[in-house]
Formats: structure tokens, sequence, C-alpha cells
């Protein structure tokens, strides 16, 4: 058997060398324990393969280019700025309008008007009759936007839009613009609408975050009325023909102040994407101080792999916390990691209700099992969980006592609140509490309670399936 030669030995040397450079990183800089032991012993096992993944995908360091091109173009608010607008909450209400305020660096703004929009058939609608009446302005960015069905409906309002000389941006997501079939893209660029694809994968550059995916769901006319929630424009949430089938979401209408801060959100993204900072030639100046629209008090909570990493953490674990008598949730992906899990295990042991509503039939089978490896570490501490039938429910809601909630893009899962870009909405509001609490106890009574015998009932095989799922959940 021959020696090894010199450069096989540089060849080990070099690949050892790599590898434990990969590991001490992810060892030191892995938030997550779990996803740091999953890297570690990839890397053990595959030297320079796990090495390259971990470069690739490990490491997530997504730097804005807005701040860039334009530091210092958004000064954050001063402490006692952000302490605006809470005179009249309750005590615990104002001590999470303090963190919120501190984790953002946004401040709460009064006189706002927002409306639930239920499923594609409210939403939709509205949101396109938003475009037609434009007059200025149109921004909009969707994480999936497809261009059949009620998608070419929307390429045709844009279209029109930009042809009586309303200016119009349009973002989306570089994966959903390249692998989602039939794409808006292609079919936005014929029209001649500004559109652009956030964050590209192909990109050399890029290919250590590509990912990290831009989650959010904005659109702003004339810089006035804004949309956000769960809701993109897909068909399936688009059935007038058997509207009994359409996927379920939650949408939203919002006008006041609030919507300066989906303006924000926006053109950091679109600087990201473009290197064209929109400023009040596109917006358009207000000629007088914004128009009270109501009476809710907002925040928008812009989270993402960036220097807002962890603000939706801390937004939903504040919430928790502050919690007394009843907290519902409601989303498609719920897959809390353990200070999630901690949370709500507290909050239930001090007696407060903690209802969580999630589909029974999820679009991605390997989260939906990841979820149900994860339900009885809460449930054994009287946190419900109801699982809703019928077409997949996308909706994402926190309420808090009837006197908060949170809504917006993220989930209840590690890819939303640490590697997706995503959007939310704070607001205080009884009233607007009570519409939606309402909704969701609609839903709830038609869902079906998950019972801890019957978990412990599974057959070994899918409690063995579910189980290795939840070791993915870090990157699920």
């Amino acid at each position: 058997m021959p020696e090894p030669s010199g450069l096989t030995w540089a060849a080990v040397l070099l690949s050892i060398a790599v590898a434990v450079a990969s590991a001490g990183h992810a060892i030191v800089y892995k938030r997550d324990p779990r996803s740091a032991t999953i890297w570690v012993l990839l890397i053990g096992l595959l030297p320079l393969g796990g090495s390259l993944l971990y470069l690739l995908f490990g490491i997530n360091r997504y730097q804005r280019r807005a701040r860039r091109l334009y530091p210092g173009a958004n000064h954050p608010p001063r402490a006692t700025d952000l302490a605006l607008g809470h005179d009249g909450l309750p005590a615990e209400l104002a001590g999470l309008a303090h963190l919120v305020g501190r984790t953002t660096g946004q401040p709460l703004t009064g006189g706002n008007h927002i409306e639930p929009l239920v499923n594609g058939e409210q939403a939709y609608p509205a949101m396109l009759g938003a475009i037609e009446s434009a007059t200025h302005s149109i921004a909009l960015a969707s994480y999936i936007f497809e261009g059949r069905g009620i998608g070419e409906q929307f390429v045709d309002a844009l279209h029109r839009a930009h042809a009586r000389g309303v200016q119009v941006r349009v973002m989306i997501d570089d994966v959903s613009a390249r692998w989602v079939r039939q794409s808006a893209y292609k079919r936005l660029k014929r029209a001649g609408v500004t559109v652009a694809t956030f964050n590209p994968t192909l990109i050399p550059a890029r290919l250590h975050a590509a990912h990290l995916r831009n989650h959010r769901k904005l659109l702003v006319v004339d810089g006035a009325s804004g949309f956000t929630g769960g809701m993109n424009i897909f068909s399936p949430y688009w059935r007038p023909e058997a509207p009994e089938q359409a996927c379920h979401d939650l949408h939203f209408l919002l006008r006041g102040a609030v919507v300066a801060h989906l303006m924000q959100c926006f053109t950091e993204d679109w600087c990201d994407t473009t290197g064209e900072r929109l400023d009040e030639n596109f917006w358009g100046r207000p000629s007088a101080p914004v128009e009270e629209h109501g009476i809710s008090r907002a925040r928008g909570i812009e989270a993402g792999p960036d220097e807002a990493l962890d603000r939706m953490r801390w937004t939903f674990m504040g919430a928790l916390s502050v919690a007394r008598h009843s907290v519902r949730i409601w989303t498609p992906y719920f897959v809390p990691d353990q200070p999630i899990i901690a949370a709500l295990s507290a909050a239930a042991l001090r007696a407060v209700r903690i209802d969580v509503l999630t589909p029974a039939n999820g679009d991605h089978p390997s989260v939906q099992w990841a979820a149900r490896a994860h339900y009885w570490q809460v449930m054994e501490h009287g946190v419900r969980i109801f699982e809703r039938p019928g077409p997949f429910d996308h909706t994402k809601l926190l309420l808090i006592d009837g006197q908060w909630c949170c809504l917006g893009s993220a989930n209840w899962d590690a890819r939303s609140l640490r590697l997706n870009f995503e959007f939310n909405v704070e607001v205080y509001d009884a009233a607007l509490c009570k519409r939606l609490e309402a909704l969701f106890d609609v839903a709830r009574e038609t869902s079906a309670a998950v019972l801890p015998e019957a978990l412990r009932a599974s057959p070994l095989a899918v409690r063995l399936r579910d189980g290795v799922a939840r070791l993915f959940a870090p990157i699920l």
C-alpha cells in the first residue's frame, strides 16, 4: 500500500482545521443549543461537506444594504419618545408597551383604525379596490405572488395603476418568484411594473443567506392605507365558485399613523433589494398632521435575522408574561422552542386559560409532525390545543385578556422567529380584541380538542416519526 503523499496529508490537515473552526463557531455563536449540536454532529461526520453547509446556511449574518447606503437615515427615537402613548394603559400593558418599544425602537401610535378582513373573500376585494383607487403610489410586498387566478387580477390592477401614472413598486421573495409555478414576477415585468425579488438565492455573494427569506405581507396605497397580516396572493385562498374549499387566513386594513411603520419596513426592504431609497417623492408628504381614524393604539414590529433578531420572540414572551386571564394563539405552525414552552407553561400554571388553534391538515407534513411531538410539553401544564378540520388555516393571531393583540406574518416556530423576515403589529384596543376573540371562538367550536390520552395511544411508529421531525425543529 503506497504511503500517503504530502498533498494528501495537507488536504487532511486542511479538512480538520476547517471542521474545527466551523464546529467552534457553531459552539460559540449558535444561540439554540440543539441547533449547535446538530451542526457539530454534521461537521464531525462530514468535515468538509458539513463545514461548507454551515458556511452557507448556518451563519445568519444578513447585512442591511439600506444601512450601508444611507447610514443614520432612520434615527431611533429616544426612550422618552417611546413612552409616549402609554397613558391610560393598565400597568401590565404599559409594561408590555415599554418592552415592545425598547425592543423595536418604534413609538406607540394612536388614532388608528384596524379592520379585520376574513379570508380571501374579504381581503382580496379590499386590496384590489385600494389599488384601483390609488392616485400617487403603491408599495406591495408578498412572500408568494402567484400570477394566475386571483393573482392575475392583482397583476392587471397594478398594470392599470402604472398606466395611469401611479408609482408602483412590487417586491416578491426570490424563492417564491423563482420556484413557485406561474409566479407573477415575469408577468409584472412584461406589464412594465417595477418589480424586484428579495435576496436572490443564486447570487454567490448571498449564498450564505439563501435560507433567510422575506415572509412579510405589506401593501401601502398613497401612503395612507395599509394592509398586512398572513395572506399571500395565492389561488388556494380564492375559490368564489366553491368558497367552502378555500383555505382560511386573516388580513387587516390599517389607517392612521401606524401605516408609517409599514412604509418604513418596505422602504428598507426595497433599498436592500434595489439600492433605491423611497422618500416623500414616492410616498407623498402629508400636508397636515396624520388624521385620527380610530381609537386603536398600534405599533409595527419589524423582525428578522439581522439587527431585528428576536424581536418577535421577546414580544410573544412579554405578552405571555403579562396575561392574567386568557391567551388565544391562532397559528398554522405551532412548533415552540424551549423558552416559549416555558413561558406558555408558566402562564398556564398561573391559571391563565391558554387555547391554541392550529390546522388539522397542514401544508408541510414534517412541520406538523414536529408540532405534534411538542404538544405534550405544554398540555401537561394545562394548555389546550385544538386542530381545525377542513381546508388549511393559515391565520396568525395572538390575543391577550381581551385587551391586546398581535397580528401579522409571524408563526410560532423557529424559522419564523429566527430565520424569516417578518412584520407584525401590536394593537391595544379592547373592542377590536373582542371581535377577534369572537372569530377565534367560532373557529375553535368547530375544531377537535387534542387529548393527551389520544397522543399516548398513537402507534409507536407515528410517535417515532414525530419525534425525529422534532429534532430538526430549529431548522424546519
